[in-house]
This record gives structure tokens, sequence and C-alpha cells, in this order.
């Protein structure tokens, strides 16, 4: 099916300070609801960005719990419903218990990363990995907070929506995903990554958003061991990314960082 446009011109009338007034065209993206539909049984209904749905179906069958890596997802389908749009996602056997025990209860709004959830056990947490998380060097992060400024598309025609990237270690750029929703677009990398069968401890994840705990969590459950967040975490964010031994980076800018945690795991490469 031909998805709906991730934008559309709206009629604007510009105000100047001196009272001056023009008349013009601006896009506005576009934010949809998307059902989520695991082996015929409903489970979520989203509000997102019309595009890279199959990547966000794999991405937030994963940050979700439902599934633990690609092959757990035998298909995913779009439909194009009344009110919105479809997401059939089919499950391999051994998955769909996962799902029908946290299946969840009301629609997710744009800016809800746990809307629908019922109890606190209920709460998606990664688990710790095995070792210490990889060094990461500045330099990297500059060269990847770069080029995103040049990978957001959406954004640049919107000025509306935030993106998720994820970077090789030495920061070029692999993915990069954009919603209106900054969990939505950091589902669409997970999932990206996991369909591109990108190993994600041997990078980071940019985002260009303040860093919550949840964002945290869905970086933990691709298996990133590096988040770099444009703005700064909150509290809970780094207690979690304590708890995970997580190199959080926040406050991002291409002249400076703040390293929240692994400061001994952050090294500068000098400036030619």
């Amino acid at each position: 099916m031909s998805l709906p446009p991730s934008s559309r011109p709206a009629e604007v009338l510009a105000v100047g300070a001196d009272g001056s007034l023009r008349p013009g065209i601006r896009a506005v993206p576009e934010e949809v609801p998307v059902s989520l539909v695991y082996s015929s049984v409903p489970f979520a209904v989203m509000m997102l960005t019309p595009g890279d749905l199959e990547d966000f179906a794999y991405g937030f069958s994963l940050t979700e719990g439902i599934v633990t890596d690609a092959a757990g997802i035998r298909e995913v389908g779009v439909a194009e419903e009344e009110r919105g749009l479809r997401l059939d996602i089919r499950l391999a056997p051994s998955d769909l218990s996962a799902h029908l025990s946290r299946r969840r209860s009301i629609a997710g709004r744009t800016g809800c990363g746990l809307c629908g959830i019922e109890e606190l056990d209920q709460m998606p947490q990664a688990a710790r990995p095995d070792g210490p998380a990889p060094i990461i060097d500045t330099a990297a992060i500059r060269r990847a907070l770069a080029a995103l400024e040049a990978a957001q598309p959406l954004n640049d025609e919107t000025r509306a929506v935030h993106a998720a990237a994820f970077a090789s270690a030495d920061g070029t750029l692999r993915a990069v995903r954009e919603d209106v929703g900054r969990h939505n677009a950091l589902d669409k990398l997970v999932g990206a990554v996991m369909r591109g069968g990108i190993a994600a401890a041997e990078g980071f994840v940019v985002v260009t958003s303040r860093c919550s705990f949840e964002l945290v969590e869905k970086a933990a459950a691709m298996g990133a061991r590096t988040l770099v967040a444009i703005s700064a975490p909150t509290a809970l964010a780094l207690v979690r990314a304590r708890a995970l031994d997580m190199n959080l980076v926040a406050v991002a800018r291409r002249d400076a960082v703040a390293v929240f945690h692994g400061m001994d795991r952050v090294k500068e490469t000098a400036r030619a």
C-alpha cells in the first residue's frame, strides 16, 4: 500500500516585529494513529509519523520485551484503516506468550513511553550486559553530530520532529530515523539496526532530544553501550545508565559534551 506522506503543507501568516503580515506555506509533520496487532491480537495504538513502519514494528517489539531478536518476527504487514494504519505483526510461536502477558490497555501518545502500562512491574527493563562498555572518542561524537545535521530531511522541512541515529565507533552514521515522537524515532532506529544485522555494542546511539530513562532502556535493549543525547538526562535516566553501566554523554554539541557516566571510558583525540 502507499503510505501517507510524512508531511503536508499548511497555510501560515507570519507576523513581523514591525507588525508586517506575510502569508505563506509551511510544511507540518504528519501524526497518525498506528495500531499494533500481534498474531491477530491488538496490543497498542501509537501516534507516529507514517514512515519506516516496518523498522518501528521490529524496534517496538524488541524494546517492549515481546521479542528478543529479529527472528522472533515472521512477517510485518501494513494496512490502512478508517482512522489510521495497522501493523499486522506475525510472531514466531515462542514469542507469542510474551506478547499476551504485556498487552497495553490504552493508546500511546506521541511523547509517551509507558502509556497503557497497568503495573510498575510491567515496565520494560533491559538486563545489564557483561563486561565494561567500550572506550568512546569525543572526536567520533563530534563527527556523528556534524553528519546528523545534514541527515534529517523531515526536520529540515518541518522543524518539528526528533531524530535517532546509530554511528560506528569512528562516528560514521549507519542509520538515521525521524519521527514526531522521540521514543518512536528511537524504536524505528532500533528496528533498522536489528534488521540490518548491525552490532549495536560496537557503536553508539545519538538522540536529538532530552534523555529520559525510557530512551536509556530502549538503547540498552538494542545492545548499545553508549548513548549520546543533545539535551540533559533526567535523574532516573542517570540511575538506569549507571545500573546498566552505559556510557551516557549528554548536552552534546560539536564543541563540547558532558559525560554523566563512563567518565573513565571517554577519551579526547587531539584536534589538528
